[in-house]
């Protein structure tokens, strides 16, 4: 398989003799005439290998690889000279140069130096590709034992050898990202890159740039060409996360794109094909979004070949603890502190604790504690207020004083027949009223809990919670 060829040298014949050499052996090449140049390229292409004289004007060679070792550390750089000595070229070695070969260059020597090259550079991406799989702080399985967590990691070993694209939904910090690596290290693309994109976090007139890339002065500040997320991701996984946030016309060129997987950069000509798999992750309804015409429908069902949910941790309350050992795991060897437990009456009471904020929440809680408690043992009285089982009890008593509203919404079908059987206090009332207003809207939308979100104004994670405290039943 031919590799992806970068050659710097002001002479222009060198550049097109080395360039035919190559193409021969089934590269492909590209070639800068300056240092400055270079580095552009290297930056924009991210090049298997590089070809540097050392002597050109302005930037020499070996100014140029220590700036290349600054920027990309294992990429291989090949110097090539015609005023070879000996010094030079230990000097060149010793700066972290893969190979030296003098000019006028010897078809062999190019052949083979880049053969040994270009896998050295791919043995360097495998192995990379191995740490981040092992890495504590890119965990590629979720964590826990219930039926829930073992269903979704066996549904993920089966689909992850595939090329199905894999749509994933859930609430916020249930690890859909975990999901996405977990596919992608599963799968036959695991040694090729996994590029991350997040939807939501890039501003409207950047994300075509941030996605297809640049050209030099493309606009105002493009002041050198830039590649995109699809060139970064070629051969491997895109991870479109928050699919959901996107504009419908950025939605619209990403359609395009997704069934051709070809585009342009911003500002050039020159088509680029590439070849990706696209995971994409929202917590939006996106049935709903296209209700609304905020979703493209026909971007929905390309992106949806194989769904996949990710259920919050207040379903999956036994593997609470599981996720503290592996969080505390970390923690210490990050920090080298003793390690904190919790006993078995702290970890109850963690276990029965909604987590509104998911896994996420209960990350921070936990490297919150270990600052402060490192090397001791957590009863249940030592955890924060709203963890305490005394705490719990007050919900309990809370949950008492609203169970009424249950009843109420199953035997009152109007807001006159409550008032008439008067409630015993202002904050009955408003339990009451607030019970009865929900089952009512509940029972307009059909009993879809994302649109009476949206016509109430909560977040659907916190309806949920409600609708439970108050016993009204979502179908």
């Amino acid at each position: 398989m031919g590799g992806h060829i970068l050659i710097i040298d002001d002479e222009e014949s060198i550049r097109f003799s080395l360039q035919g050499i190559l193409e021969d052996e089934g590269h492909e090449v590209l070639g800068a005439g300056s240092g400055e140049e270079g580095l552009e390229m290297i930056e924009a292409d991210r090049p298997e290998i590089v070809f540097l004289d050392i002597w050109m004007p302005g930037m020499d060679g070996l100014e140029v690889m220590d700036k290349i070792k600054e920027v990309q550390n294992d990429l291989p750089v090949i110097m090539i000279s015609g005023h070879g000595t000996i010094e030079t070229a230990v000097k060149a070695l010793k700066q972290g140069a893969f190979d030296f070969i003098e000019k006028p260059l010897s078809l062999e020597k190019v052949v083979v130096s880049t053969r040994n090259a270009l896998e050295v550079s791919r043995l360097m991406r495998e192995n990379e590709a191995l740490k981040t799989r092992l890495s504590d702080d890119h965990p590629v399985r979720l964590t826990g034992e219930s039926s829930a967590i073992r269903q979704l990691n066996d549904v993920i070993s089966r689909v992850a050898p595939t090329e199905a694209w894999v749509l994933i939904t859930g609430e916020n910090g249930t690890g859909k990202e975990i999901v996405a690596r977990s596919i992608h290290h599963q799968s036959k693309r695991a040694d090729k890159p996994l590029v991350a994109v997040n939807c939501a976090a890039i501003p409207e007139e950047l994300i075509e740039s941030e996605l297809f890339g640049h050209e030099k002065g493309a606009f105002t500040g493009a002041d050198k060409a830039q590649a995109g997320k699809f060139e970064l991701a070629d051969g491997g996984t895109l991870f479109l996360d928050e699919i959901g946030d996107m504009s419908l016309k950025t939605q619209a060129k990403i359609l395009r794109i997704l069934q051709e997987q070809r585009f342009e950069r911003v500002g050039g000509r020159k088509t680029m094909e590439v070849d990706v798999r696209v995971i994409a992750a929202t917590n939006k309804d996106l049935l709903a979004e296209i209700e609304n015409g905020a979703f493209r429908e026909d971007l929905y069902y390309r992106l949806k070949v194989f769904p996949l949910e990710v259920p919050p941790l207040r379903t999956r309350g036994s593997d609470v603890s599981m996720l503290i050992q592996d969080f505390m795991s970390s923690l210490v060897r990050m920090h080298g502190f003793k390690p904190l437990t919790f006993d078995d009456g702290a970890l109850e009471a963690l276990s029965r604790y909604p987590w509104p904020g998911n896994v996420r929440e209960l990350k921070n809680f936990v490297e919150r504690m270990f600052i402060m408690y490192a090397g001791e043992t957590v009863g249940a009285e030592m955890l924060p207020p709203e963890f305490r089982p005394e705490a719990g009890a007050s919900v309990a008593e809370s949950q008492a004083d609203v169970a009424a509203p249950a009843a109420c919404v199953a035997e009152t079908n109007s807001l006159e027949t409550l008032i008439a059987e008067g409630p015993a206090d202002l904050k009955q009332a408003r339990a009451e009223f607030e019970a009865l207003f929900l089952a009512s809207k509940l029972k307009e939308f059909e009993g879809n809990v994302s649109q009476l979100a949206k016509a109430v104004g909560m977040e659907r994670s916190s309806l949920y919670r409600k609708l439970k405290t108050y016993d009204i039943q979502v179908d």
